[in-house]
């Protein structure tokens, strides 16, 4: 890259952190709320929103020359067509990804201190960061499992929604908040879901996400130590495998845990595991802050393997064969930065 494209690509760069900063100031605000109603002058959407003029005034022209908003004859518009990414209960809503993201920055001061001392930032130092912004870091795939689930991922594996169907006994692996579950219990009534994550309180909330769905359970536990009998006909991961202490250990008691003809759903980062391999991959440069900014130390934390979310498909492929999967296929998802491994003994 010359000199002078480089300086370009770095000043889009920090343009482009300065308006995420001030988007999730729009969104704690309701200013996109209130411009979802229609065109309005700086006054006008300071009036619907209850703020003051001239911060309002500011914000919207960072918005205008941003390319989030329109201007002409006084007054600023905010296209449905770019409302979708940033309102509204889909998986388009690119906001709760954001927020997250932002609320990671918080804890910026620990991770340096890492970098020179070693160690890592633990999980609990995120907890006030995401509460002052009101980010919730399962928001982005509840949106994402109610629209692509059943179709876009189980779909992808020929028999699987069949077998779920007919009814199958499944294990969800890292449940979090249990959004997955509540879509698939709803969806296939005659297989039984039940949810295990080691945090307490995230499995307090999946049982009220899934109140009322007699196919769905959940259990504290961790997952390095999981054992089942009778096994399980299908063991699931969202995006939880990478962050595991122990994902070597955690693989292997999967494979132990599937009945012989059962399946393990994995769904996670669509990567290469060399880094070379990802240059020119537009999400690769937002995945590694990411996985910088937690799941490498926070698993570093714990003294875990860190496996980071960048660790790869070729990574991958090579700890699920030697969990004992003998025949892992590699599928497209309804999500560019995501892969599914159907993985068999």
């Amino acid at each position: 890259m010359e000199e002078k494209d480089f300086a370009a690509h770095l000043t889009a760069t920090m343009t482009g952190s300065a308006l995420t900063m001030l988007i999730g100031l729009g969104h704690r605000t309701g200013l996109f709320e209130a411009a979802a109603g229609g065109p309005a002058t700086s006054a006008g959407l300071a009036e619907r929103a209850g703020l003051e003029e001239r911060y309002v005034r500011e914000w919207l022209g960072a918005m205008v020359t941003g390319g989030i908003f329109t201007y002409a004859a006084g007054e600023y518009t905010f296209p449905p067509e770019h409302a979708k990414f940033l309102l509204g209960e889909t998986a388009a809503n690119l906001m709760p990804s954001l927020l997250t993201l932002t609320a990671f920055t918080g804890v910026l001061p620990d991770l340096e201190r890492a970098f020179a001392e070693g160690g890592g930032v633990s999980r609990s130092a995120y907890g006030p960061y995401l509460e002052t912004l009101g980010a919730k870091t399962g928001d982005s795939w509840k949106h994402v499992y109610r629209e692509h689930l059943v179709d876009g991922f189980f779909g992808a594996v020929p028999g699987l929604k069949e077998k779920l169907t007919s009814g199958a006994r499944v294990l969800d692996l890292g449940c979090g908040t249990g959004n997955a579950i509540a879509v698939a219990a709803r969806a296939f009534p005659a297989s039984r879901f039940t949810g295990l994550d080691i945090n307490a309180s995230v499995v307090d909330q999946a049982r009220e996400t899934t109140a009322g769905l007699p196919n769905a359970e959940f259990a504290v536990g961790d997952a390095a130590q999981l054992s089942a009998d009778p096994p399980y006909d299908v063991i699931t991961a969202f995006d939880a495998i990478h962050d595991q202490d122990r994902p070597d250990v955690v693989l292997r008691r999967i494979r132990g845990a599937l009945a012989p003809d059962g399946l393990f759903f994995m769904v996670d980062t669509n990567f290469s595991s060399h880094v070379e391999k990802n240059v020119g991959n537009p999400l690769a440069a937002l995945c590694y802050s990411i996985s910088l900014m937690y799941c490498t130390t926070t698993s570093l934390a714990e003294g875990g393997a860190a496996l980071g979310a960048m660790w790869g498909t070729e990574k991958a492929a090579e700890m699920l064969a030697d969990a004992g999967f003998r025949h892992v296929d590699v599928l497209g998802s309804p999500r560019p930065q995501n892969c599914v491994y159907a993985c068999r003994p």
